[in-house]
């Protein structure tokens, strides 16, 4: 294929984003061409009956000329850029990971009579208790000792792969300046380094909020507004951790609500608690595209900004 395109002159190519659409897009760009990447859901609808080949490509060729799709196309990510998404998501599933084998530790040892407390401090004290239970029949312990060996082995990578994502945080000055952000740690701020190449194709911050999926479904007609729950249309790793970071700065809020403004007090005493947080996280996701776009640094005096809670929850877990 690169020996085809190599012997044409430079032209605009479109493609459906996808596995494997940045790095053809990089190679492309890399031989002259103009590359968009269209989201695929934005070419479903000019796609014919039937699906093959012939019908993706025009419906692809189709979606290019059309000014709405043109303003939603993803912008392709480079080598850095990839790597640290890559990162973020390889922690993701080891805390996955992690979690499952601890549930399932807790489980196995439930049916033998052997309970701890929540929390994964507890875990290492029950896996003691349950290689000295004399009780315990040769086969249990045999399989306890395998999960325990896992779970040690999964933490081990997790210490090692944060140690990567905190230097990859350190490396990134736009990661450095949105860390500054309550409720924005150093794992969200990567994520949005890594995950928004850029911020400049969102019109504005709404359309930003809208793209994560933080913004309230819309069934408006006949003139009359009527806002539903939040879309969860879009990036579903960037929407949990700045709801998770929210969630911090809400319960920090609670505990001490003299350091906190007064807009954020009386949110929190007019609306459940999650629901502040979502909202919370809205307020966020539109200051960090600002700063992403203008370049500057967060001002906690500017619209009086929440207090900073002493860890971002979401990142520690």
């Amino acid at each position: 294929m690169l020996a085809f395109f190599a012997e044409l002159s430079p032209t605009r190519v479109g493609m459906e984003a996808c596995g494997g659409s940045h790095y053809w897009a990089r190679e492309l760009r890399a031989l002259g061409h103009e590359v968009v990447l269209i989201p695929p859901q934005y070419v479903k609808p000019y796609v014919d009956r039937g699906k093959n080949d012939a019908a993706d490509a025009e419906a692809i060729c189709e979606a290019m000329s059309r000014p709405k799709v043109a303003r939603r196309l993803v912008a392709v990510k480079t080598v850095e850029q990839q790597a640290g998404q890559m990162l973020i998501g390889v922690r993701e599933g080891l805390l996955k990971r992690r979690t499952q084998v601890s549930n399932t530790i807790r489980g196995h040892a439930g049916e033998f009579g052997l309970v701890a407390p929540k929390g994964l401090a507890h875990l290492e004290p029950l896996l003691e208790r349950i290689a000295a239970d004399p009780a315990l029949p040769e086969l249990v312990r045999d399989l306890f000792r395998m999960l325990a060996e896992e779970y040690r082995h999964v933490s081990a990578q997790i210490t090692a792969i944060e140690a990567r994502l905190v230097a990859f945080h350190r490396a990134s000055a736009l990661s450095r300046r949105l860390a500054a952000v309550p409720g924005i740690g150093p794992v969200t701020a990567a994520a949005l380094a890594a995950k928004v190449p850029d911020p400049g194709m969102f019109r504005s911050a709404r359309d930003f909020a809208a793209w994560i999926g933080l913004t309230p479904k819309n069934h408006s007609t006949a003139g009359r507004t009527k806002l539903g729950t939040i879309t969860r249309a879009g990036d579903e790793m960037l929407r949990a951790l700045l709801v998770c970071g929210a969630t911090a700065v809400i319960q920090h809020v609670q505990r001490r609500k003299a350091d906190a403004p007064a807009w954020l007090v009386a949110l929190v005493e007019r609306k459940p608690p999650k629901l502040a947080a979502v909202a919370l996280a809205n307020k966020t996701g539109r200051i960090a595209w600002k700063m992403m776009v203008t370049g500057e640094a967060y001002d906690r005096h500017r619209h009086g900004a929440p207090p900073e809670p002493a860890t971002v929850l979401a990142e520690a877990a």
